[in-house]
């Protein structure tokens, strides 16, 4: 008898070994964003959900100190910055929020607005307190970050930008939206360090089946983007702006980041070697490195001749 339960037990672990290798095979980036979104919670964050205008909003936070709000990129979630945040529980209460349509929040279909995603930001915002606050936003989250900035200047203390931004791009030769492998393999070379891992062709399939049918699709109204962006408008962005850069993002390069430094009044740019357009996750230890060095500083004061941006 003992026997046979050993034998049961040693085929059920086989069988569960299996169906994760097929499932990690067919699934590579669901399974990552569980792993990660369950490493959030193993960082002593707690999950929860609040209330924004169009539903919804899945978040996590813990730790003390003054507001710090991680904003992660298109078709992402909070679990992009799983591998920083423990690194800042300690001096900030942090929080992760899942973007308005991305993750765990509403709305669970239908076309994304910038305007939307604005929303859900604004209630994380709210949801944090009276007290100005930090954003951090990678990707898309900088862009919504520095948005965010121009409308509500009053309830921020600083934001961090980090390889987004709010003016044009100069790659038409990439989409985000990746029709096939090789478009797939393209978009992410130029969005890697060269040194990093290459990724493999069974995660780039699933790259572009999350690409056409996930939340980047529904974000995919080139008009509404277009007019939310502040080319020639980036002096009404009142609040300091620390523009923190992978050197080897060849999606926006760092003369994109150089762009958006000559048009704000208060700004400073600060470039991570061997990093590329997502380092939270392809270059950890050194992201958390610049940020933690920048945020140890005072915000980037007003270039001569720029008027002091208003105090909150």
């Amino acid at each position: 008898m003992a026997k046979l339960v050993i034998v049961v037990v040693v085929g059920l672990v086989i069988l569960a070994a299996m169906a994760g290798f097929l499932l990690l095979w067919r699934y590579p980036l669901a399974v990552n964003a569980w792993q990660e979104r369950r490493a959030l919670t193993s960082w002593a964050l707690t999950k929860t959900q609040i209330e924004g205008p169009t539903g919804r909003v899945t978040l996590w936070e813990g730790g003390s100190g003054p507001t710090l709000i991680f904003l992660h990129g298109a078709g992402d979630q909070a679990g992009t910055w799983s591998k920083i945040v423990p690194e800042f529980t300690a001096k900030y209460h942090v929080i992760v929020p899942d973007l308005a349509g991305h993750g765990e929040s509403d709305p669970a279909a239908g076309p994304l607005k910038i305007d939307t995603l604005l929303s859900g930001v604004d209630a994380v915002v709210q949801h944090a307190g009276s007290k100005p606050v930090i954003l951090v936003g990678n990707s898309l989250g900088g862009l919504l970050a520095m948005l965010y900035a121009r409308q509500h200047p009053e309830r921020l203390e600083r934001i961090v930008v980090i390889d987004g931004g709010a003016i044009r791009g100069d790659r038409p030769d990439l989409t985000l939206m990746p029709r096939n492998r090789e478009e797939a393999r393209k978009l992410i070379e130029a969005e890697m360090d060269p040194g990093s891992p290459r990724v493999p062709d069974f995660v780039l399939d699933d790259i572009v089946r999350n690409a056409n049918h996930g939340p980047i699709a529904r974000i995919n109204d080139v008009a509404d983007i277009t007019a939310h962006l502040l080319d020639n408008r980036l002096n009404e962005v009142r609040v300091p702006v620390d523009l923190v850069w992978g050197a080897s993002d060849r999606l926006l390069p760092l003369d994109y980041a150089q762009r958006m430094q000559a048009g704000l009044p208060a700004s400073r740019l600060t470039p991570v070697e061997r990093c590329g357009h997502v380092p939270q996750r392809e270059c950890p230890a050194r992201l958390v490195s610049a940020l933690s060095a920048v945020l140890a500083e005072a915000p980037p004061a007003p270039a001569a001749g720029v008027q002091e941006p208003p105090k909150p």
